[in-house]
This record gives C-alpha cells, structure tokens and sequence, in this order.
C-alpha cells in the first residue's frame, strides 16, 4: 500500500491551523507548513504564525527556516517538504501539509522545472518597465509570450510576473515550457506515490471570510505588528524589495513606515491585499481536482461549531465519528 499524505488547503484566515492541531488528536499525523511568509525567522505577528503555544502542541515543521535576507522558492520548498514527509513516515506517522501557498502545493504535486538563476539585470530592467508602465501592461506582456503562466497570476502579483519575464528573458523559454520539458522526463507523480487526500476549509459566504480576513489583521496590529515590522527595519540588509518583506501585510506596513501614507490607509491597503490574496487562492482551489471541501458556516452563513467542522474533516479522511 503507498504511504498516506494529508494536504489541508485554504485562504487567508479560514481556520487552517486550528483545524490541523484538532486533526492531530484524532490521528497520528505530524504538521507540514505549506507557507511562503512562515519559512522566515523574525515574520511571526504578521504571518499569523502558529503561537509558541500552538507549536508545542503541535510541532510545524518548515517553520522558521531561513533568514528573512535570503530568498526562498518553490524548488527549495519542494526539496524540504519531500524530505520532511519522508521523515515522518519513517516513524510511521502520516504528513498532513497545512497552508495556503497554492504554487507550493502545485509545485510538490506537479513537480518543478528548474529555472534559470536570478539575473540581477534583467530582473532590474523589469522593474524599471513596470515602475513606466504598471503590472498590469507587464502581466498584459507575459500572457504574449506564456499565457499559461499568465492565467495563474494575478495582473498584481508583481514578484511572480517579474520572474517569468525574467526567466523568458534570459534563457528564450518560458516557464510553461520548463516546466513540460521537465515532465517529460520526471519519475511518478506525487500523487502515484502517495495514497493523497486533499481537503480544503473555507466559509460558504465570501463576506464570512471578509470579516475574519479584517478582524484579524486588526488583532495583528494591537498584538505588536507595527513594532515587529520596525525591529525589522533596524537591520541593514533588509530592503522593501526582499521576497520577505514583500508578504502580504508586511508590504503595506513597511511602506507606511516609510511614510508612504498614514496608518488607517495601511490598514486599508494591509486588509484589501490580504482579501485579494483569499480571492486567488479560492481561484486556484475551484480549479483543484480530487478536492474535498469542509466548510467553516452553514447554508444560512451561520459560523459552524468547531467539532462539527473537525467532523466534516474526519469524514472526508474516512475516519468514523459519533
């Protein structure tokens, strides 16, 4: 029998990390941080990073990994987690992946071609085209030359259209084509290795997630967000330009920082790009095959109690409840 893995997939403050620590005292599962924000050291009130507390009652790992000064990517993501999964299953336990960076998943899934090193120039004159012309003209750009890629981002999600501009630039091929070149010679997919069940916990009501979505970064903001963000600008080779300090939220604090614009508009703009990002992950997981659903309100839009919705998850794991 092939060995048993556990995705848990979601937007922005749907309940992810509340529901895998429930998961754990049903099942003996061990914890896989799927996030892009929660890899870096010192990125903890505004990534909503599971508490201290949380951890010791249910140990992430791929949390706290590198140094918000250095760059991590897919590739490094899927070597880490493939090593983590084999880890825990050679104490016969099962890896449950929690998080909402959808191109993690779809990069352990799919499996990833590797690109060509950053190229500081070409990278340069990207940024300098989108400061003349907007994202939106780039993403216009990108969609010419790999509309594949293009369908999966978002006209604003500047790191990963400049990427793809700057891989096409610099080798003539672009990501959609590495990407088919490498499957083509790969081994078998992930989930031929694996006995793979997929969940994915999100409110009915997108105004529900809204709220949470609202109320939580406002709860991040009196917990000390700010003062993370400014303990983070005294170091000198941090920079606004960093994958890091490109995250949702701490992109809008840094620029309030700067004096960019005042602190109810970071507010503003922190919640708007946090509700943005929901609404491209809820975009990536309505295209998701084999996924099952447990929902966090009922038909009315009424908030479910959290056994009913651990239940929902047990029964979509096959696991018998009262």
């Amino acid at each position: 029998m092939r060995p048993q893995v556990i995705f848990l997939m979601g937007p922005t403050a749907s309940g992810k990390t509340d529901l895998a620590i429930a998961l754990r005292e049903h099942l003996p599962i061990d914890l896989v941080s799927v996030d892009s924000a929660l890899v870096y050291r010192g990125l903890d009130i505004g990534s909503a990073k599971p508490s201290a507390q949380e951890q010791a009652q249910a140990p992430h790992q791929l949390i706290d990994v590198c140094d918000p000064a250095e760059p991590y990517n897919a590739g490094q993501f899927v070597r880490d987690a493939e090593a983590a999964i084999a880890e825990i299953h050679r104490r016969g336990r099962i890896p449950l992946l929690v998080g909402g960076t959808m191109l993690y998943f779809k990069a352990l899934l799919d499996g990833l071609a590797d690109m060509p090193s950053t190229d500081p120039a070409v990278r340069a004159e990207v940024e300098r085209e989108a400061a003349e012309k907007g994202w939106a003209a780039l993403h216009a750009e990108l969609a010419k030359v790999d509309p594949e890629t293009a369908a999966q981002l978002h006209p604003n999600h500047s790191q990963r259209i400049s990427r793809a501009l700057e891989v096409y630039r610099s080798c003539g091929k672009t990501m959609a084509q590495l990407r088919a070149e490498q499957q083509a010679t790969a081994g078998p997919a992930f989930d031929e290795r694996f006995a793979l069940t997929q969940l994915a916990i999100a409110p009915r009501d997108r105004k529900v997630l809204h709220e949470r979505i609202a109320m939580r970064f406002e709860k991040m903001l009196a917990a000390g967000f700010k003062e993370e963000v400014v303990a983070l600008r005294q170091r000198a080779d941090l920079h606004a330009e960093l994958p890091a300090i490109r995250a949702v939220g701490y992109r809008q604090m840094w620029e309030h920082l700067d004096g960019a614009y005042d602190e109810a508009e970071m507010l503003a703009r922190g919640v708007a790009a946090s509700r943005q990002l929901a609404k491209r992950q809820l975009t990536w997981l309505r295209g998701w095959p084999n996924l099952n659903w447990v929902y966090t309100d009922d038909q009315a839009g009424n908030a479910l109690p959290h056994e009913e919705i651990v239940r929902q998850a047990l029964n979509c794991l096959g696991v018998a409840t009262i």
